[in-house]
């Protein structure tokens, strides 16, 4: 049986990414930090569900401690480690940046350090779409240069990039970096933009609606998303030997057996749409507080997915409306309403 030690098991992406694995056949160590960034009610109620199955074992540790990480990476001997952990929250790091850097960079440096020494057959871990900050060519490329992060928390997704890249290089340990594009769907976060439209819409307070709802966003149905990560388990990238062996739409590097996928829906949906969608499944209309852009933010996010179909023979595909009527039923269902 393959081992799989998932970082962030029992976050929103972390839950649904060790489940399917479950599913699949596979035993999965989870380590996760428990933070109170969020509701830690809802991460206990994910650890909860996942240990119902006798081939899911649970750690919690901060990442930035490196002695509880490493000595459960040592002691459990994963095949494969998916890091899905971090600080996350756009305009979160606009008030805590701290956080993001320890987290983030530190804790990852942590988690790469682990993989180097155990020597595991990939390492897979989460960036985003945010690396993309003010680039406006769409649909956004992975191939595309990414210099110009308009967020903390985008900047040190970048430089997670950068630091794979260089371990992944000098260590010859096969690295895949996937960028998320906007992910919602049942046990979402509770920062996150669906989750707070249907709280506000159900309670009947307002809703902040940034740039007057001229945003366009690449929403990802959490189960299509984990789907691609799981799939990309088994895409283990390799050093090329030349240039030349490069596919046209791969982004491989030259340099070493590291790429970056995007994952994502391959649609734009304009965010007042997104809004209606949610009214419609909650059968009342949202009392709408419009704002100006909040720093930091970007007017649109796109995926091409061509890489990840090609790779994998998969895209996503779940239609927003139809994610949106499974996330308001969990909803009323958690919440008894």
């Amino acid at each position: 049986m393959r081992k799989v030690l998932v970082t962030g098991s029992a976050g929103f992406i972390g839950f649904h990414l060790s489940q399917l694995l479950l599913d699949e056949g596979f035993a999965v160590v989870g380590y996760d930090g428990m933070t109170d960034y969020y509701d830690v009610r809802i991460k206990e109620r994910r650890h909860q569900m996942l240990l119902q199955n006798q081939h899911f074992s649970a750690t919690v540790g901060r990442l930035e401690d490196f002695d509880a990480l490493h000595t459960l990476a040592m002691a459990e001997q994963p095949d494969i480690i998916v890091h899905l952990a971090a600080q996350a929250g756009v305009r979160y790091s606009l008030e805590n940046p701290r956080a993001y850097v320890e987290a983030n960079m530190v804790g990852t440096f942590n988690v790469m350090e682990c993989a180097r020494e155990l020597g595991v057959e990939h390492l897979l871990m989460a960036s985003t779409s945010s690396v993309y900050g003010a680039n406006e060519d769409m649909p956004f490329d992975e191939r595309e240069k990414c210099d110009t992060p308009l967020t903390l928390y985008a900047a040190t997704k970048k430089a997670n990039e950068a630091m794979g890249h260089s371990y992944a290089h000098l260590w010859n340990l096969p690295t895949t970096m996937f960028r998320f594009f906007t992910v919602y769907g049942p046990w979402g976060r509770p920062d996150m933009a669906l989750f707070k439209f249907t709280r506000g819409i159900l309670e009947g307070t307002p809703i902040d609606i940034y740039n007057n709802g001229e945003m366009f966003r690449d929403f990802t149905y959490v189960a299509d998303l984990v789907r691609g990560i799981r799939l990309l388990i088994d895409a283990v990238p390799e050093r090329p030997e030349s240039p030349e062996d490069i596919a046209p739409h791969d982004s491989l590097s030259p340099a070493a057996p590291f790429r970056v996928v995007n994952i994502g829906n391959s649609d734009k949906v304009r965010l007042m749409d997104f809004v209606e969608a949610i009214e419609a499944e909650c059968g009342r209309e949202a009392i709408k507080n419009f704002m100006p852009m909040q720093t930091g933010d970007v007017p649109a996010t796109w995926a091409d997915a061509t890489l990840l179909q090609s790779l994998t023979g998969y895209r996503p595909q779940t239609d927003v409306k139809e994610g949106i009527r499974r996330f308001v039923a969990w909803y009323r269902e958690y919440y008894e309403i």
